[in-house]
């Protein structure tokens, strides 16, 4: 594949998607190299990688996080970072951390668009944080609607585990940052550090969701870029 060639999305056995990207900071002369290949997902009694091969991730929820959440995003022409993004995630890289996203798109199961367009939308987004020589690793997201019940829809934790098992990921290290309750309860099921955000002010029912499911994050940031400072200081 040339270097030019986006990055396909591979399939999974939920039905889910996965769209992997190679970071290069020291030169972004295309938008995503081509993808490595993937490696094979390790049954339930493999043993797991040692302690000094696990990489720590910072989980990022889509839209109301790193975006303006749109309701239904077609267009990706629409697409815009929050503020502070493209910073935050250049010194979350620098720190060490993968930058997974994982988000819910039910609006490709309820027809509002497809999984071509999801695909499209996410190129656009690393081509938004071009300028900051940073990029989101890998996109995960269920393109499944609520009822379907499935596990890779959060606060299912099925995506962040697929992570988990193609990327070497420590959870116990880890964080993820998102704007709804169901980032929170999935984070905490997985032990990971939770930061809630409120960028803006269509986040504020987000809060009181928290409140209504007993919910705490570790975490609490009116900006993205706030959160992901206080997750590098360790909360």
């Amino acid at each position: 594949m040339a270097a030019s060639s986006p990055p396909k999305a591979r399939s999974h056995a939920s039905g889910s998607k996965v769209l992997r990207v190679r970071r290069n900071i020291a030169a972004v002369s295309t938008l995503m190299p081509p993808p490595r290949s993937r490696p094979a997902v390790p049954s339930s009694d493999a043993p797991l990688p040692a302690p000094s091969s696990l990489r720590r991730a910072l989980f990022v929820d889509r839209d109301g996080t790193l975006n303006p959440d749109l309701h239904y995003l077609q267009d990706a022409e629409r697409l815009e970072l929050c503020r502070g993004v493209g910073a935050a995630l250049a010194l979350a890289h620098q720190h060490g951390y993968l930058v997974v996203c994982v988000t819910n798109q039910s609006g490709v199961e309820r027809g509002f668009y497809s999984r071509e367009d999801v695909e499209r939308i996410h190129a656009r987004l690393n081509l938004l944080l071009r300028p900051f020589h940073t990029e989101v690793d890998a996109f995960y997201y269920c393109p499944h609607a609520p009822e379907t019940a499935c596990g890779c829809r959060k606060p299912g934790t099925g995506l962040f585990e697929e992570a988990r098992a193609e990327w070497s990921i420590d959870f116990a290290t880890s964080a993820v940052i998102g704007d709804r309750s169901l980032d929170i309860e999935a984070g905490r099921a997985l032990g990971l550090l939770t930061a809630h955000v409120a960028p803006y002010a269509g986040s504020l029912p987000s809060r009181a969701e928290l409140r209504e499911r007993g919910l705490v994050a570790d975490i609490e940031a009116d900006r993205f870029d706030v959160a992901v400072l206080r997750v590098l200081a360790g909360g």
